[in-house]
């Protein structure tokens, strides 16, 4: 949250915002490619403890370049921080919640349903569970950095309904896989779909707040955040007791067909209201009275 917000306020142009969310998602996308391989060598080679002593000491590390390199401090301004209320019951700003959390339920899903489909069907080895991931998260990678500058030039509503298109004809295929090997071209594709989006539209949540509410993007990245979090908090609910009663194949497919679904609503992003500076500044005035009668009467 502080990440997305720091990069919102310091990067105002609506391209160089794109750019830069696209990089720092692509290091997320880094860190699960490297994270699998480098915990299993350092498990077998080193003990259990190793990975979590080294994890820990290279956050040390970054921590302190954090505060050495971008120098943390406060700066006042005068714009007042949208509520979360505000932000959250702001349409514009749901469908780009929606379609993060959307985009994000078909990869948490697969994570535990698909290693049990592949062992019950497909008669699977234990390290060919982990690789089938491994195209999408080579796919997310580039599909960020790719998405970043690209969104913005064809649009990042347009981009970001591309993208949950592609997950739902993905999501469709997996069930037809019979062998480990014809995963890889669904899984990179769901992959570089969700990069799609994420690139798409966190960018597009600072921009909505410049246009619809005060330049402060605490909150908003807040909410972004939830929406990604929910994805992957929904995703593992439905592949336990529905794929048990309904079956792998029908749960996923049904994803899939939710992307399809959802994906018309991304055209109200194409040319979103903005507020203007008079409903803005009327806003702050009123919240400058609401605080001045508050002190006022705490003082009697």
């Amino acid at each position: 949250v502080s990440g997305m917000g720091m990069l919102a306020d310091r990067y105002t142009d609506n391209k160089e915002r794109g750019n830069a969310m696209g990089i720092a998602l692509g290091g997320l996308a880094l860190g699960v490619l490297i994270g699998p391989p480098f915990g299993g060598f350092l498990f077998q080679f080193f003990g259990k403890t190793a990975p979590f002593l080294i994890l820990a000491v290279l956050a040390l590390l970054d921590g302190c370049l954090q505060m050495l390199i971008l120098v943390p401090g406060v700066t006042k301004t005068d714009d007042e921080a949208p509520s979360l209320k505000d932000l959250a019951s702001d349409p514009y700003i749901q469908v780009c919640a929606g379609a993060i959390t959307i985009a994000n339920m078909g990869i948490a899903m697969l994570e535990p349903a698909l290693p049990l489909h592949m062992m019950d069907r497909m008669g699977s080895e234990k390290w060919e569970l982990g690789a089938a991931f491994l195209p999408a998260s080579v796919s997310y990678l580039i599909g960020t950095n790719m998405f970043g500058s690209l969104g913005h030039r064809m649009g990042r509503w347009r981009a970001a309904q591309i993208g949950l298109a592609v997950i739902g004809t993905c999501l469709i295929l997996v069930p037809f896989a019979t062998e480990p090997h014809e995963l890889i071209l669904p899984m990179a594709g769901i992959g570089f779909a969700i990069g799609m989006v994420d690139s798409s539209m966190m960018p597009e949540l600072g921009n909505l707040v410049d246009l619809r509410h005060s330049s402060v993007y605490g909150g908003v990245y807040a909410i972004g955040d939830v929406a990604f979090c929910l994805g992957f908090a929904v995703g593992p609910v439905l592949s336990g007791t529905m794929v048990k009663n309904l079956g792998f194949p029908v749960i996923v497919s049904g994803l899939g067909f939710l992307c399809f679904a959802y994906s018309p609503f991304l055209t109200y992003l194409r040319d979103p209201p903005a507020r203007s500076q008079m409903e803005k500044l009327e806003k702050q005035v009123g919240w400058f009275c609401n605080s001045y009668l508050e002190i006022v009467q705490f003082r009697e």
